[in-house]
C-alpha cells in the first residue's frame, strides 16, 4: 500500500526514506498519467485538487530528497522535474499524530535505535510541504 507520510522525513529510518522516494514518484506517475495503477489511491486525493498536481508533487519529493542528501544518501535528483509548488497543503493535527504512532510501530519492529530516537520527541513536524492545522484523522485515511 502507499504510503505519502505527513511527517518529515526525517522520523524515518533507512528503509522507511527509501520506500518513500520510491512511493512518492510513483504517485508523481500517477499523476502525470504514466501509470494504470493507483489512480484512485485515496492519499493522492489532497495532491489531485491542486491546480498544479505534479508541481506539488515535486516539491513534496525535495523535501525527501533534502533529507536523503543531509544522510548521506544518493537520491537522483533529476527525478524530481524543475517545476516545483509553493503550494501549502492542511494537514489535520489527528492526522500527524496516528501517522506518527503508525510509525512507532513500524520502527519497533525494524530499527529499534529509530524507534528509541523518535518515541521521546514530543513535538512533531510535517513534512515541509504541509500547514498543520486543528482536526482529526483525515478522512482519506485507511484506519
Amino acid at each position: 500500500m502507499m504510503r505519502i507520510w505527513s511527517l518529515h522525513p526525517r522520523y524515518l529510518d533507512a528503509k522507511g526514506m527509501v520506500a518513500l522516494w520510491r512511493e512518492a514518484l510513483l504517485a508523481k506517475h500517477v499523476l502525470e498519467g504514466k501509470t494504470k495503477g493507483y489512480k484512485n489511491h485515496p492519499q493522492l486525493n489532497r495532491f489531485k485538487r491542486l491546480k498544479r498536481p505534479v508541481a506539488a508533487m515535486n516539491a513534496y519529493l525535495a523535501v525527501i530528497y533534502e533529507e536523503a542528501v543531509r544522510r548521506g544518501y544518493h537520491f537522483d535528483k533529476t527525478k524530481i522535474g524543475g517545476d516545483l509548488s509553493r503550494t501549502r497543503l492542511k494537514v489535520h493535527s489527528g492526522q500527524l499524530e496516528y501517522e506518527f504512532q503508525h510509525l512507532l510501530k513500524k520502527l519497533q519492529v525494524r530499527d529499534v535505535e529509530k524507534f528509541t530516537e523518535n518515541r521521546k520527541l514530543a513535538n512533531i513536524e510535517a513534512h515541509g510541504l504541509f500547514d498543520v492545522v486543528q482536526g482529526p484523522v483525515e478522512d482519506w485515511e485507511i484506519l
